[in-house]
């Protein structure tokens, strides 16, 4: 079910910056007064995936937020000794348990429309807790799409 919630212009501009651009290294989006989605956080291209999940979760432990990462990780085709390094987006739902429930719809039920807005993202991640939001988590879901 959708939820009339737009996204703004500006969510494309910034996604198109770190896809194409590389000038961003992620991007956490809100939704503004329950009628649109928009940035909130630009984090810089050198800025570690600690810091990405901070920001995540700056609204505090009852708030919701999505997050795009532009992930690296070193990536070792089978029969091969050469390590490559792959960069995959991906788009997260963070909605943590203790979040009220109508947040929680509200930030479900938009989702997919933010992620038709950022065509190209390779893999969106829903994460309630910080187990599945770490990078160890993510590396595994990023790396069950590779190719051997």
């Amino acid at each position: 079910m959708a939820s009339g919630v737009t996204v703004a212009d500006i969510c494309k501009t910034i996604y198109e910056e770190i896809k194409k651009d590389k000038k961003h290294r992620y991007v956490i989006f809100y939704i503004r007064d329950e009628k649109q989605i928009d940035v909130e956080v630009i984090g810089k291209r050198d800025e570690e995936y600690e810091n990405f999940l901070l920001k995540l979760q700056a609204g505090g432990e009852g708030d919701c937020r999505y997050g795009l990462y532009d992930f690296e990780y070193m990536h070792q085709c089978q029969g091969t000794t050469e390590s490559s390094k792959k960069q995959k987006l991906f788009l997260m739902l963070w909605c943590p348990e203790s979040a009220k429930v109508k947040k929680k719809m509200l930030y479900s039920s938009s989702f997919d429309a933010l992620r038709k807005a950022l065509v190209g993202v390779q893999k969106t991640i829903q994460a309630n807790e910080l187990a599945d939001a770490s990078r160890e988590a993510v590396e595994e879901k990023l790396r069950a799409t590779d190719r051997n």
